[in-house]
């Protein structure tokens, strides 16, 4: 059982971190789940209060932090609503619509298509598309920088 635990733990932390790059997958959910499976599985008793604070605070950080970067990457250049909702759906649809590229390019095109549906210039809504793919990675670091340190936190923890 020992060994089941393990590979359930460092699955979930690995489709975490994959859900850092990609949307769809449930990210810092994965991580934050993985803690509780390793309780289940082995102990709780490694963990205390101020370690659940820790890792609760980064989840809720995590969630903020996913559509707030994205949305000022937007908002920095220019961005209206609907190009923040639009960049939003494109990165939600864009993976499986281009797989190899969607992830970049269906926020660039949603961002585009919302600023123009919104009444602005083309080249206004083009530079509003680039603030969502700045927007984009800034989000991707973020998240790999704080999930990581979940996992690292995690691991500290227990030995």
């Amino acid at each position: 059982m020992d060994v089941l635990g393990w590979i359930i733990v460092i699955a979930l932390f690995v489709v975490g971190m994959a859900g850092a790059i990609y949307p769809i997958l449930p990210g810092v959910v994965a991580i934050y789940l993985a803690l509780f499976v390793y309780g289940w599985f082995f102990t709780f008793e490694h963990y205390n209060w101020f370690f659940w604070i820790i890792q609760t605070l980064i989840l809720i950080i995590l969630f903020v932090a996913d559509y707030a970067v994205n949305a000022w990457g937007v908002k920095r250049l220019g961005g209206s609503k609907a190009s923040i909702w639009g960049s939003t759906v494109g990165l939600l649809v864009g993976p499986f619509v281009i797989p190899a590229f969607g992830l970049v390019i269906g926020p660039f095109i949603g961002a585009i298509v919302g600023e123009m549906l919104a009444g602005s210039a083309p080249g206004k809504s083009i530079k509003v598309g680039l603030g969502s793919v700045l927007g984009l990675f800034s989000s991707i670091v973020v998240k790999v920088v704080l999930q990581l340190a979940m996992i690292i936190i995690f691991f500290v923890w227990i030995f």
